[in-house]
């Protein structure tokens, strides 16, 4: 005769588990979430329950590590009632990155095909000057100038100063989520 499924024994657990549960976090609804959590949690880990041991005290360690975690998980959150914390958030748009990219484009192709060859190696894939030389057959100071090149001519066809650095967000967006940023402090 084969042994029954401790599955089938979970059901008759769960009133003690809420009751448990209630007496923990004195909340109702939160009482029922943690149960839930714990039924699901004893489901999926049905394999590491030994039969012939007690369901009910295997359980309710499930479920007291689980509130236990949910109050440390709730010690490093931040309680924003009436939302103060969230009006000052801000986020740079994914927009302008996707523009600037596209500007990249357009200036990375008009590069020759040898500079091309070589920001990418060096650039985009980290080889050595070195490593590109020999992938590309050439000297090491043919790679360095190519390089070079490559990025005045970038820097040129994309309008960028010498020491303007290459931007994700134009210069009105930053102001406007520097301001509120500097709101919430």
């Amino acid at each position: 005769m084969s042994e029954p499924d401790p599955r089938d024994a979970l059901v008759e657990h769960l009133p003690a588990m809420r009751a448990f549960a209630i007496s923990l976090t004195r909340n109702g609804a939160t009482a029922d979430d943690m149960v839930q959590d714990t039924l699901v949690k004893a489901w999926t880990n049905i394999d590491k329950f030994q039969a012939g041991t007690n369901m009910r005290a295997w359980l309710f360690t499930i479920l007291r590590n689980t509130y236990y975690s949910s109050r440390r998980k709730a010690k490093r959150e931040v309680a924003d009632v009436d939302g103060t914390h969230t009006e000052a958030l801000a986020e740079k748009p994914a927009h302008d990155g996707r523009l600037q990219m596209t500007d990249f484009r357009d200036a990375f192709a008009q590069l020759s095909d040898e500079q091309r060859e070589a920001l990418l190696l060096v650039g985009a894939s980290g080889f050595s000057y070195e490593e590109a030389a020999d992938m590309c057959g050439v000297a090491v100071g043919t790679i360095k100038s190519r390089t070079n090149r490559a990025r005045l001519r970038l820097a040129e066809l994309m309008h960028l100063d010498d020491d303007e650095a290459l931007e994700m967000t134009d210069d009105a967006t930053m102001s406007v989520l520097t301001a509120s940023k500097a709101a919430s402090f």
